[in-house]
């Protein structure tokens, strides 16, 4: 993925969504992007369920404080759930982040040539942790990975932007999602079709 995908993607949604125009209009270029920090990336992804922006970063500022920017799995998996609750997360979460680590260090989950793999491979992977759902994978696709045709339709963010974009009576439904973007034509793009749409909800 590098700029020119992204330009090839604004340039079909423009084309295709003159909803999408109108926001593609009005704010920044689509800053999508792959990196390299897996594990932090699904730390901060299960961290961040469920609960604002802000909470979220403050919550992670201070396990980075603890575990540093690029946190061991091992110092992780020894930490106690108590610890781990002490910086603001759940128990649920502390456990999550946890099994995360645990499954790291047992190469239950493992990285490696993570990048050539498609999506559904991916997801499969992920899921296999305690915690981590379709709608964290599709995050790490989409944030992590960088990857561009990835729709969550799940996410509640993109259904609020849905609704105020599309002038809908009633948040819509996963299917209802699915339909517009065929109707739309976002594919192969529909990551960058659901970063505009967050972007809306600030506009």
């Amino acid at each position: 993925m590098n700029s020119l995908e992204i330009r090839n993607g604004i340039n079909h949604l423009n084309d295709m969504d003159p909803v999408l125009r109108g926001i593609i209009s009005q704010t920044q270029p689509c800053g999508i992007k792959p990196r390299k920090n897996y594990y932090p990336s699904l730390i901060q992804a299960i961290i961040n369920q469920q609960l604002s922006i802000k909470a979220g970063e403050s919550i992670y500022k201070k396990f980075s404080a603890r575990f540093g920017i690029q946190p061991k799995p091992e110092n992780v998996s020894a930490a106690s759930v108590e610890e781990l609750r002490s910086f603001g997360l759940s128990n649920a979460k502390a456990r999550y982040v946890k099994d995360l680590s645990e499954k790291i260090l047992s190469n239950e989950l493992s990285f490696k040539n993570i990048s050539k793999r498609s999506n559904d491979e991916i997801i499969n992977e992920l899921t296999k942790v305690k915690g981590i759902g379709v709608w964290t994978a599709h995050m790490f696709l989409i944030f992590t990975l960088g990857r561009l045709d990835v729709l969550p339709v799940g996410d509640l963010g993109i259904k609020n932007a849905v609704r105020k974009n599309y002038r809908l009576k009633e948040l819509p439904n996963e299917s209802q999602i699915a339909a517009l973007c065929k109707k739309k034509k976002w594919k192969p793009y529909q990551s960058i079709a659901s970063w505009y749409l967050w972007m809306s909800l600030e506009l």
